[in-house]
C-alpha cells in the first residue's frame, strides 16, 4: 500500500510527538530531593512570602531566574560576604567571585563547605546541578563546569537571592 502525503505526514507528526514525550514530560514536573529535606531554618509559605520581596520569592523559594546583568552584585568589587537573602546565612565570599561575562553573580565555590547544598533539575528538559541554602533551601542559582581554576566550577548565582556585606 503506498504512502500519500496525508499519511506520510500524520506519520512524521507522530514521530515527532513521540520523541519529543520524554523531554516535555521532564520539563518543570520535578519534585527535586532538596525541597523534601528538613532545613535548620523552616517556615511556612506564608511566613516567607511576608518575608521575602516578591522577586525574592520567585527566585528563592519558587527556583526562579532574574533577568541577566539586572543585579547590582554583578559589578560588586568590594571584599565582603553574600549571605541568603532568606535565611541570613553566608553562602559567598567576595575572595572567590569573578566575571564570568554571563550577567550574574559568579564565583568558583562556596564561601565554606556547608553553606551550600546541591541537587539535580530537569526544569528546562536535560539535568542542571542546582546550588541551594544550605540553611534553607531557597535556590540560589546553578553550578557550570566552565568556570576558572583551581576549581572548575562556575557558581551562577542569581543576586536577588544574596545581600551583600562589606567587609
Amino acid at each position: 500500500m503506498p504512502f500519500n502525503l496525508s499519511t506520510r505526514r500524520s506519520f512524521i507528526a507522530a514521530t515527532g510527538v513521540a520523541a519529543a514525550m520524554p523531554l516535555l514530560a521532564s520539563c518543570g514536573g520535578e519534585v527535586t530531593a532538596h525541597k523534601q529535606r528538613t532545613y535548620r531554618v523552616t517556615k511556612t509559605d506564608a511566613q516567607w512570602r511576608r518575608q521575602l520581596t516578591r522577586s525574592e520569592y520567585r527566585i528563592l523559594r519558587e527556583a526562579g531566574t532574574e533577568r541577566a546583568y539586572s543585579s547590582p552584585l554583578d559589578n560588586e568589587g568590594r571584599r565582603g560576604t553574600f549571605s541568603c537573602a532568606g535565611c541570613d546565612n553566608p553562602v559567598y565570599s567576595s575572595a572567590h567571585k569573578y566575571d564570568s561575562g554571563t550577567g550574574w553573580p559568579s564565583f568558583w565555590r562556596p564561601i565554606d563547605n556547608g553553606a551550600v547544598g546541591t541537587s539535580t533539575d530537569y526544569k528546562i528538559g536535560y539535568a542542571r546541578t542546582e546550588v541551594h541554602c544550605a540553611d534553607c533551601g531557597g535556590h540560589l542559582g546553578h553550578i557550570f563546569g566552565d568556570g576558572p581554576r583551581p576549581t572548575g566550577k562556575r557558581h551562577c548565582i542569581n543576586g536577588i537571592a544574596m545581600n551583600f556585606t562589606p567587609a
